[in-house]
């Protein structure tokens, strides 16, 4: 692997780390500090960006009923996220998010019948 690549992938890693904590974060300092009490307009704002980021991607990669499924699936997990942070802590919740890679694999195996490595 080239090093630019490299430093690309580290960079959208990092980036996507960053945004997923400053989401976090934001979200539990809103609905749990400040008082506000409309999950649901937050994930609002969320699906507004995620579908302009989408249609830059259908647009240019062609791939409209493999992003529309992901949009579905990503909009039911912020809701649930959203919804959640009102009533759990932010460690709790990222220790619950710690288990996806895990169920991740279990249900690849169980649609694909493929082992992860």
């Amino acid at each position: 692997m080239k090093s630019s690549s490299r430093l690309f992938t580290i960079g959208l890693v990092s980036a996507w780390y960053s945004s997923n904590i400053g989401v976090l974060l934001l979200n539990k300092y809103l609905l749990s500090n400040y008082g506000f009490k409309y999950s649901i307009f937050l994930t609002m704002c969320h699906m507004t960006a995620y579908s302009l980021f989408s249609y830059v991607a259908i647009a240019w990669l062609k791939m409209f009923l493999k992003i529309a499924a992901l949009n579905l699936v990503f909009c039911v997990s912020v809701v649930f996220g959203n919804v959640s942070l009102r009533y759990l802590s932010v460690s709790f919740n990222q220790a619950v998010g710690t288990t996806t890679p895990f169920f991740t694999a279990v249900f690849a195996y169980i649609m694909t019948f493929k082992r992860e490595a």
